[in-house]
């Protein structure tokens, strides 16, 4: 009995460091600081950035990461173009002019890249269009390992649902983009975490009961659902168990206050976004003004204040 007693009370005092473990372990490496999403104008519109920050503040509270997104609408990896562009006002913007200043001012830890829809320009697949999207990559790849980046991340590209022909017309360019990417999982040994097909296959299998559903209306731009899918599989990449979660509010229960935080973090995105462009440079017009980083920088850290007031 006194054998027992004691096995019972090591249980007991194990109980609270096993929880403080799982509290404080993440995918990130040790030392993680600052994680980047590079893309275009779905990472600029940064609902899947979101989720995955909120997903992360509500899962591991004793952990303080900044959430970069530094999405660009329009931008391509290639430094493609078509001709008449934006009705003939601009040209895509090119990653290549930028990223120096990105990284210099940004100083990542961890990337997430997520880019090809802008970069097979809506068109079939043709050797003349890939071969840059496979070289853009490569290079982006070489210019972030200089960084010292602990980790680097590709995406593949979402679904494109065309108007006539879903996912059997622009969508199977970026089928090909996709499999290329998630073939330098071995023959390089980058890390690329797949939302392509994911996404494919829950459109597909919507289709089936629902012929007319969408997840992006346009095509191209998928809303919450989509976004979602995206942050799923991120976070699904990363080793979180969030397969059969409907939203990312359903992964945010673990705190009675979850869609107070996912509002926070909404609402500082949203000004950090902007107040990065800004800082960082572009030459996309047409694009929404941030506030100086000086005043986003207050704002970050009044925001983060009350965030972590709601983690405690």
């Amino acid at each position: 009995m006194t054998r027992y007693r004691h096995c019972i009370l090591l249980f007991s005092l194990l109980i609270p460091a096993i929880f403080a473990q799982a509290q404080t372990r993440s995918p990130f490496p040790e030392g993680t600081k600052r994680v980047l999403f590079l893309g275009n104008s779905i990472t600029y519109a940064g609902t899947y950035v979101t989720d995955v920050e909120a997903y992360f503040v509500a899962h591991y509270p004793a952990q303080s990461y900044e959430f970069i997104n530094v999405g660009l609408p329009s931008e391509t990896v290639s430094g493609l173009s078509e001709p008449n562009h934006a009705d003939g006002r601009f040209s895509r913007p090119d990653l290549h002019e930028r990223l120096a200043r990105v990284l210099e001012q940004t100083k990542p830890d961890v990337v997430f890249a997520c880019y090809g829809m802008n970069d097979g320009i809506y068109l079939p697949l043709d050797e003349a269009r890939f071969r840059p999207y496979r070289e853009g990559l490569t290079w982006l790849h070489d210019e972030l390992e200089k960084t010292g980046a602990k980790r680097i991340i590709f995406l593949t590209p979402p679904v494109h649902d065309d108007k006539n022909l879903g996912i059997k017309g622009y969508n199977l360019t970026l089928d090909k983009y996709s499999e290329w990417l998630l073939a330098q999982r071995d023959s390089l040994k980058w890390e690329v975490a797949d939302i392509h097909f994911p996404m494919a296959h829950y459109l597909e299998e919507k289709r089936k009961t629902d012929p007319s559903f969408k997840l992006a209306n346009d095509g191209v731009h998928p809303g919450d659902e989509g976004h979602w899918l995206m942050a799923k599989a991120v976070l699904n990449y990363l080793g979180e168990k969030v397969t059969n979660a409907p939203d990312v509010r359903s992964t945010l229960s673990v705190n009675p206050r979850g869609d107070e935080l996912l509002n926070l973090v909404s609402q500082r995105q949203s000004i950090m976004k902007d107040a990065w462009l800004g800082a960082t440079g572009h030459k996309r017009p047409e694009m929404r003004q941030g506030i100086p980083m000086t005043e986003a920088r207050q704002r970050y850290d009044e925001l983060e204040t009350r965030i972590r007031a709601l983690v405690k």
